[in-house]
């Protein structure tokens, strides 16, 4: 279930390889992915590395958990009354996400529809989808 207020705990020791340090760790709300997704201009995209990287020094703390960020964009794509633009966000690689209802192909859609060209496959993403990046400021 995602999270309704932000959380900042230490970075469990399981996880210090992953994230190359101790400290702190944000374990964002959904309100909070909400907000900075909600800032991304048409035909632009936000990679979840991004997204992370930029609520970590939003935070300042050290690391922002990958599992609770995938979490709240799951219930915002999932939120039929929302209008936050959530299927700009895009796997580091420019892989689509399958978070959003109509898995990959309804996010490959949406991003069509904006003028972005999808290379289809088993594992479709975003052609040149750097050329595309928002800067995150992260």
């Amino acid at each position: 279930m995602a999270l309704q207020e932000d959380l900042i705990v230490d970075i469990p020791p399981e996880r210090v390889k992953f994230f190359g340090t101790t400290g702190k760790m944000l374990l964002p709300s959904v309100a909070t992915v909400a907000a900075l997704v909600a800032q991304i201009p048409a035909s632009r995209l936000l990679t979840t590395t991004q997204l992370r990287q930029t609520l970590t020094v939003q935070f300042n703390v050290q690391g922002t958990c990958p599992v609770t960020t995938r979490k709240a964009l799951k219930a915002i794509a999932q939120d039929a009354s929302s209008t936050v633009p959530s299927w700009r966000v895009i796997n580091q690689d420019g892989g689509l996400l399958s978070v959003y209802p109509g898995g990959k192909t309804a996010q490959a859609a949406r991003l069509q529809a904006e003028g972005l060209e999808i290379e289809l496959g088993k594992m479709p993403k975003v052609k040149n989808f750097t050329d595309s990046l928002v800067d995150s400021g992260g």
